[in-house]
């Protein structure tokens, strides 16, 4: 018992597990891990939560939050404003086309830069995430082909019908050279 003992308390002893010490060299300690990630994922919130509080913003926070939600809501609005005011009033419509007519071309370049530069960080967020998801799809598409190729190889596949005792089982179409190696030494 006394060479077990001192070989155990080589490997855990001192209240310490070698053996556990070792194999986190090499695999990082699940638990502890998580334990890291759940502070991480706390500390993010608390940052979230002081920084949008709303006891502690000011009036000028507010107002410049409630005016970055207006461009988007009034330009849908104001562009079906304009297939209405067509309709209803066709002369009026024409004379402020006709006004619009006359705004010279660096002024709609202008605008347009305007309008690029406000909803472009949008887009290009936009389009990253669909890049991303379009790169999971493709990536999963080999998994789903050869799904598909399993499901149709049993279209193929028919019940074998039930045999009297004695008699062989019919034979697929597929050969199997085993099975024929064994039937030939019976």
């Amino acid at each position: 018992m006394g060479m077990i003992e001192i070989l155990l308390n080589g490997l855990f002893g001192g209240g310490r597990n070698v053996v556990r010490e070792t194999a986190e060299v090499f695999r990082v300690n699940a638990e502890a891990e998580a334990g890291r990630e759940l502070t991480l994922q706390h500390a993010s919130l608390e940052q979230f939560a002081k920084e949008f509080r709303l006891e502690r913003r000011s009036r000028f926070d507010r107002f410049m939050d409630a005016l970055n939600r207006v461009p988007r809501p009034a330009m849908a609005l104001g562009t079906m404003g304009l297939f209405v005011a067509a309709m209803v009033d066709p002369v009026w419509f024409a004379a402020r086309m006709a006004g619009i007519a006359l705004v010279p071309e660096p002024l709609w370049w202008l605008l347009a830069a305007i309008v690029s530069f406000y909803f472009g960080a949008r887009h290009q967020a936009k389009g990253q995430d669909f890049q991303r998801d379009l790169a999971a799809t493709i990536a999963a598409v080999p998994q789903v082909v050869q799904t598909v190729r399993d499901v149709e190889a049993l279209r193929d596949v028919s019940p074998a019908e039930p045999t009297p005792a004695g008699e062989p089982a019919v034979e697929t179409t597929e050969r199997n050279p085993a099975l024929d190696d064994w039937r030939a030494t019976r």
